[in-house]
């Protein structure tokens, strides 16, 4: 019942974000192929992961699982039954004198269950006026223990528009996920050159995005 109940949940928020957003995936030098992969993406809105879950391909969607804040999707009985059976969500606690676990081992245990991942290295939502913030170093440890995982880099366009920080309907508007291609972690490449690398592909992907608007 319960796994039925999650089907309906994952179904309704599918067609709702679709409804609102009028969302496209926009797939550039990279296909929607069953393979693998960790998805990261600058972060503006609670949405963003739902985004993202919602133009994936069903065969994509079912092995794809949003890296997500522990202390807010179990805040609520409906948020982690959202986040748990809908999402089947890899949560994490982000306060780390309270937390049992290590973020990171939580999150290589999912990849080698063979789930893809989508995390959002900036580590928090950006309401600032910065494009990025500077990029944790999670996604970089992460291209590390499995170099061979293709790191996508994904730019959501607009979403944050649609919700707006303190607003709560959204506003309808058309939405954009666009999927670049892979990075992997060169051989003896350091941390920051990693994440300034990995940075401007996101940045790169943007620039892409309102080129072609």
């Amino acid at each position: 019942m319960k796994a039925f109940l999650a089907l309906v949940t994952g179904e309704a928020i599918l067609l709702f974000a679709r409804f609102m957003t009028a969302v496209r995936g926009i797939w550039e030098g990279i296909e929607p192929v069953p393979r693998q992969r960790v998805y990261f993406a600058n972060h503006t809105s609670n949405g963003d992961f739902v985004l993202i879950w919602t133009v994936l391909p069903s065969y994509l969607r079912r092995k794809t699982r949003p890296v997500a804040a522990a202390d807010y999707w179990l805040s609520s009985k409906l948020k982690t039954f959202i986040g748990r059976e809908v999402f089947n969500a890899v949560l994490i606690d982000r306060r780390p004198d309270e937390r049992d676990h290590d973020p990171m081992e939580r999150i290589i245990e999912a990849v080698d269950e063979g789930s893809s991942l989508i995390i959002f290295p900036e580590g928090k939502r950006n309401n600032t006026d910065e494009f990025l913030l500077p990029f944790k170093a999670g996604v970089y440890n992460l291209a590390q223990a499995r170099p061979d995982v293709d790191l996508i880099p994904v730019w959501i366009e607009n979403l944050n528009s649609v919700m707006p920080k303190g607003e709560v309907v959204p506003i309808p508007l058309i939405c954009t996920v666009t999927f670049g291609a892979p990075i992997h972690v060169q051989e003896d490449e350091d941390k920051d050159a990693f994440l300034t690398r990995a940075r401007s592909a996101l940045i790169d992907l943007s620039e892409t995005v309102k080129g072609a608007q």
